[in-house]
């Protein structure tokens, strides 16, 4: 590889580590994935900060990768047994504070994928907030992060490990 080719890698893998602005609000430390390469599914994770004064809320998110871009979430039913559910008001990010989309609990979730996500991939995302307006970010795909808090997922359900 070329002193050239790798000054133009290593920029490009830094941008797509620097944060992302709309308004006040920042987004940190963005990933996507799938649980396999065969999967018609995969969700986004990432840390939504405010620096504002004033509430905002994630109302939506769309990308040209899936059919159906949703705002999910993980509700325990009676059994134990996590179970993904649509939350349509999206999600609140306090002023001077921080919301986590992380697994397990609150995600961006891409359904009917129209191509398989590989390592190193990127996913382009609109998040559209209440008061910050739209921004994009470009999200890698990072499919050798492991999970936090011992969740795992079987057959679209996740269990307590």
């Amino acid at each position: 590889m070329s002193f050239k080719t790798t000054l133009f890698a290593a920029a490009a893998a830094l941008s797509l580590a620097m944060p992302a602005f709309a308004g006040d609000i920042m987004v940190k430390d963005a990933y996507a994935r799938t649980s396999t390469a065969m999967s018609k599914s995969g969700a986004a994770f990432m840390m939504l900060v405010n620096q504002g004064t004033e509430d905002d809320r994630l109302v939506s998110a769309s990308s040209d990768v899936a059919k159906r871009v949703e705002l999910h979430t993980h509700k325990e039913d009676a059994n134990g047994v996590m179970q993904m559910l649509e939350v349509e008001e999206g999600f609140p990010v306090p002023a001077g504070g921080m919301h986590a989309l992380a697994r397990g609990g609150d995600h961006v979730m891409f359904m009917g994928l129209n191509r398989s996500l590989a390592q190193g991939d990127i996913v382009t995302v609109t998040l559209t907030f209440e008061k910050a307006g739209a921004m994009t970010v470009e999200i890698p795909v990072d499919l050798e992060r492991k999970p936090m808090g011992g969740m795992q997922m079987q057959h679209g359900q996740m269990k307590k490990n």
